[in-house]
């Protein structure tokens, strides 16, 4: 890699400077851009793609694992979290092989985690490194809940014209890159909106999020199979199977309720 394009993600204009300082030792690494809050950040990263992002944890109304929701853990690029977590919250990092700072950090801790982000990328583990994040982000839980009532109708374009599909008619919804796919009354439907941001809206007691790319209406199901021991499989009333990952089935028994 000739260039490392490295997008800096703090609320606070000197702890940007500090990062910008460390970079500056790196000839190979540009500063692909700053983002003072997590909005900034998720509309930056799909925009300019950069190789790696050193994401503050800690920011006013979308903290860095929102920046994980909203852009989806699989999209994500290679990320070093700069956060001043105590030593509980930053085991965390480590157990899933993330590279992280603690702030303050030194040079020597600074080209540490560049430097295991460079051969990570060499090595073109994009998908291993997608993988690590979205097991943090299960072990983490859940998105906080808005403030505001769930949705009961979404809007979605439809060629030409806008549709309102009301939320009860959806059986299950996909990720479809940084889009999401309705399927709703044996029609698809596609919204332009990430999983994650959709899963804030929409009421928990009535969908559940089984797989990294896949939400189910719990009223939909109705079977759930177990193909081997290691595998699960949920049947919709269409006829829809859709794979259950390993960290959300004991969250899934739960909303169901277990057999007897």
């Amino acid at each position: 890699m000739a260039e490392l394009r490295v997008l800096l993600v703090d609320d606070e204009p000197l702890a940007r400077k500090g990062l910008r300082q460390a970079l500056a030792r790196h000839p190979d690494a540009v500063v692909s851009g700053e983002c003072r809050d997590g909005r900034e950040a998720v509309e930056a990263i799909r925009a300019q793609r950069p190789h790696l992002v050193l994401l503050d944890v800690q920011m006013p109304e979308l903290d860095g694992f929102g920046v994980l929701r909203e852009v989806g853990a699989e999209h994500m690029p290679a990320v070093i979290f700069v956060t001043a977590f105590d030593t509980f919250a930053v085991k965390a990092f480590t157990v899933h092989a993330v590279d992280y700072l603690v702030k303050p950090f030194d040079d020597a801790r600074f080209d540490e985690a560049l430097a295991r982000a460079r051969q990570r990328l060499r090595a073109g583990e994009a998908a291993e490194l997608g993988r690590r994040l979205a097991d943090l982000l299960a072990d983490a839980g859940p998105a906080p809940r808005p403030a505001e009532p769930p949705a009961d109708r979404l809007l979605v374009r439809v060629g030409l014209r806008s549709v309102l599909v009301p939320v009860a008619d959806i059986e299950w919804i996909e990720a479809d890159d940084y889009c999401v796919t309705l399927h709703a009354d044996g029609k698809a439907h596609v919204l332009r909106e990430s999983l994650a941001a959709l899963e804030g809206r929409l009421d928990p007691e009535r969908f559940v999020r089984i797989h990294r790319s896949a939400i189910v209406n719990v009223e939909c199901i109705q079977e759930v199979h177990r193909p081997s021991p290691t595998e699960q499989v949920v049947v919709l009333r269409s006829g829809q199977r859709l794979r259950v990952s390993r960290s959300r089935r004991e969250h899934l028994e739960r909303r169901l309720g277990r057999a007897r």
